[in-house]
């Protein structure tokens, strides 16, 4: 599995707004397979800190879904936490 989809899956595990969605209704790793649709309207009414976690790993599916990093004021220490190292993982060669 690549970094993308690890730091994807990271995001997925350790937000609990996202973490329900970890399902082959929402996404198939293995094959490579994100519903990004289905998860946009599962996030409807979501507060601006959990639709940015869910952008941000849209953008690690894929760079063409852009991420506003600035709206990581929005997010408790917990999830700048988990944002934070989803980006060392994407990043870092050795993962």
């Amino acid at each position: 599995m690549d970094r993308r989809w690890i730091a994807l899956l990271h995001i997925f595990k350790n937000t609990p707004r996202l973490e329900p969605f970890l399902t082959t209704h929402y996404m198939n790793p293995k094959r490579g397979v994100l519903h990004i649709q289905r998860l946009r309207a599962a996030s409807k009414g979501w507060s601006r800190s959990e639709k940015f976690m869910l952008v941000l790993a849209f953008h690690f599916y894929n760079e063409s879904n852009k991420v506003n990093i600035s709206d990581m004021d929005y997010l408790d220490f917990h999830h700048k936490e988990v944002a934070f190292e989803a980006l060392r993982i994407r990043f870092n060669n050795n993962y």
